[in-house]
């Protein structure tokens, strides 16, 4: 019986605690709302927001296509090289495939050994290559989206802007600066 007593009491405190925390945050929100409307009426000032499109900037801006040229032109010979290795591989499969009725067991066994031996290496280099690439065009985009945020932010402070987007799910045209953007950094603008 007290037990239950007990409960009730703590049932009831809580519930009375809710009520009173319900009570301050509704209040709080009421004031801020009003210290809202009062700031908003004296400012008058409407909110200045843009938007960069990221995607864009690294497709077309100078300095990307510059960065994305000499990548291609650092990585031509290993990619040229893994696709010469990849030529000898498959025609080597395909020249097993062809003497394999006529060969002896071992040396069958010796040419599988060593297109296996062939392949894992291939394998190895691809990776190796891929990785390199994709640490470089890393490298290259950070360094170009770096950029990108420097002419942003200036062009924030000399046209007033509030905030400027650079991921969005839906966006206005009214409020796109990405060619701007562009225009700065294919100028040279740092």
């Amino acid at each position: 019986m007290i037990r239950m007593f007990s409960t009730s009491a703590t049932s009831l405190t809580a519930s009375s605690a809710v009520k009173g925390a319900g009570r301050v945050l509704a209040a709080l929100v009421l004031s801020s709302a009003a210290v809202g409307a009062a700031h908003a009426q004296a400012s008058q000032a409407p909110v200045k927001i843009g938007f960069v499109n990221t995607e864009r900037i690294f497709r077309d801006a100078a300095p990307a296509k510059a960065a994305q040229a000499k990548i291609e032109a650092d990585f031509k010979k290993r990619d040229a090289e893994l696709q010469d290795m990849a030529n000898r591989l498959r025609t080597q499969s395909e020249q097993l495939d062809k003497d394999s009725a006529v060969l002896s067991e071992s040396d069958r066994t010796r040419r599988q050994r060593d297109l296996s031996d062939l392949d894992k290496d291939f394998q190895r280099k691809r990776r190796e290559f891929q990785e390199d690439l994709n640490q470089r065009r890393n490298e290259e985009l950070s360094q170009i989206l770096e950029r990108a945020n420097r002419v942003i932010k200036q062009i924030a402070e000399q046209e007033n802007y509030d905030l400027i987007f650079q991921e969005a799910v839906v966006v206005s045209p009214r409020v796109d600066i990405t060619d701007k953007v562009l225009k700065a950094l294919n100028s040279g603008a740092k």
